[in-house]
């Protein structure tokens, strides 16, 4: 089964996003981490080897505890093994260098969450189909 890593601090939003994946029934396992260091951690282990295989996709906030969102993003973009995981950035930052930063290391997406809940389960839904079912990835 093709897991999902989730990176979000914000209880209330992890909740919300593990439910509207549950509702969206796409069969992923979605893997929560709270902070940077813990996706870091999740994703190269004590080095450059993490899990096998990778997750099919990384969901990160931005404002981490620890290690933030950007810096976890660069460290992707670095290490071979990781260089082409798709990292959408899910993120209540309206800072326009916080979106500039993503795209300059090499975010594949970047969605500010919705305040409203209805919007922020149907954003994730719609991420979900998109980057499991309709996107080509190499590493499915």
């Amino acid at each position: 089964m093709s897991r999902i890593l989730l990176v979000e601090d914000n209880p209330n939003d992890r909740l919300l996003t593990e439910r509207a994946f549950k509702k969206s029934n796409l069969g992923n396992e979605l893997v929560t981490v709270n902070d940077g260091e813990e996706a870091l951690q999740y994703l190269f282990g004590n080095g450059e080897v993490g899990p096998e295989p990778l997750p099919i996709l990384v969901l990160l906030d931005l404002k981490l505890p620890k290690v933030d969102g950007l810096e976890v993003l660069e460290r992707i973009r670095k290490e071979e093994r990781t260089q082409l995981l798709p990292v959408v950035i899910l993120t209540s930052s309206k800072e326009q260098d916080d979106l500039v930063r993503s795209y300059k290391l090499g975010v594949n997406s970047y969605v500010r969450k919705p305040v409203d809940f209805n919007e922020f389960v149907s954003a994730v839904q719609q991420l979900g189909l998109y980057w499991l079912v309709l996107n080509e990835s190499l590493l499915k």
